[in-house]
Formats: C-alpha cells, sequence, structure tokens
C-alpha cells in the first residue's frame, strides 16, 4: 500500500475525472454497472447525457441518503437520479438505441482485455452461474466501448490486460481504451499503447508485472 501511496496511482474519483475529460460534448453514453459508474457525476456536470441499458436517459448521480426513489433505480438496481428534461423509456426502446448504433459510448468493466481489443467481462473461468444480461448488445452495439476497472485482478499479480483473454468472452475486437489507476490504455494488435500513466508509475515496471506493453 505504502508503494502504491508513493507512486500516487488515481482514485476512483481521478479515473471518473479522466475518463469525462476525454467525452465528447454532445455524445450519448451508457454506463455500466460496477465501476463505470465512477464517470456519472463528473460526466453530468460536463452535460453530457448518460444512458441506463434499463430505460432512462439522462441518468444522473446517486441520490443523496435520504433522498432515494424507490422507482428510480439503475441497471445494476441501485438507486439513480434523472436529470431536468431526462426520460423514461421500455426495454424496447432501450435496446433498439443499444443494437441501432446510437449509443456514442458504451463504459464497462472488465475482467480480461486483450491486446486485440477482445473483451470478457460477464463470466469468470471455472464459475458455474453467470448472466451475460446487456453486455454483448453494448460491446457490439456501441459505437466505442470503453473499459474502467483495476489493472490488476484480485489476487494483485494477474494483469487483466492480456496478450489473449482466458475467460468466455463477451466481444472480440471491440475494445477501443481501457482506464485504470495505474493509467491510461489502447490496444494495438500486438501490446498495449500507453497514453498516459499516473504520477511515478513506469511502463518498464508494469511491463515487468506482466502487462503486455
Amino acid at each position: 500500500m505504502n508503494a502504491e501511496i508513493e507512486m500516487g496511482l488515481w482514485s476512483m474519483q481521478e479515473i471518473g475525472t479522466r475518463v469525462a475529460q476525454d467525452v465528447e460534448p454532445n455524445w450519448l453514453v451508457n454506463v455500466g454497472i460496477g465501476m463505470p459508474q465512477v464517470a456519472i457525476e463528473p460526466l453530468t456536470e460536463r452535460g453530457i447525457t448518460l444512458h441506463s441499458e434499463n430505460g432512462i436517459i439522462g441518468l444522473g448521480p446517486s441520490p443523496s441518503p435520504g433522498d432515494e426513489d424507490p422507482d428510480v433505480i439503475d441497471a445494476g438496481k441501485g438507486f439513480a437520479t434523472v436529470v431536468p428534461g431526462g426520460s423514461f423509456i421500455d426495454s424496447i426502446t432501450s435496446f433498439t438505441l443499444i443494437r441501432g448504433g446510437r449509443l456514442d459510448l458504451a463504459l464497462m468493466g472488465a475482467y480480461e482485455v486483450s491486446v486485440n481489443g477482445d473483451l470478457a467481462n460477464w463470466r469468470l473461468r471455472g464459475k458455474k452461474i453467470a448472466g451475460i444480461g446487456g453486455a454483448a448488445d453494448l460491446a457490439h452495439g456501441a459505437r466505442r466501448v470503453w473499459i474502467i476497472t483495476t489493472l490488476f485482478a484480485n489476487d494483485g499479480t494477474s494483469s487483466k490486460l492480456v496478450k489473449e483473454c482466458s475467460h468466455a468472452l463477451t466481444a472480440r475486437g471491440v475494445v477501443k481504451r481501457i482506464y485504470t489507476e495505474y493509467g491510461v490504455f489502447e490496444p494495438s494488435g500486438d501490446a498495449f499503447r500507453v497514453i498516459g500513466l499516473a504520477d511515478g508509475v513506469n511502463a518498464t515496471d508494469l511491463a515487468d508485472r506482466g502487462v503486455p506493453l
């Protein structure tokens, strides 16, 4: 932990802010469940229109404690808000937007991303019960797929950026960018290109830890 503090790894809030800086003002953005939700607040602060696959256009930040509305939830079944001018749509319309290529960007989590941009984010190897939900629709339907995740798996040693995915694939060749606490990376076909690194993070050190750079 001390080494991480010295390196100045990005916090979840800082990752969300970095993502928001890279989003174009007129984009329609789907925010997935889990880590991608760290980008909701900085995106709404910039006036970006957010989509939740369960039927919200104009998704807002999580409500303050005590202000939760049980009738307003996001795709992950968490309490949500809707920005002024936002709307509710049915599932058919929501997935028509997704499958029809109307989303400019999908922010998703990941178990693994390969150097080819392959995405594995719905089923861990050896796990018997899993549900893909709308992940495959979003991965194939959105014009861009960006990943927000930790760089290493829960064991702290296995890189989530890999030469080839070992978990069940969600989609092939769809990931364009990955945001982590260590930095921002892009698949380049035979390795990952470094777009930016947190203070003190060295690409050589990451390569020594198994990140294919």
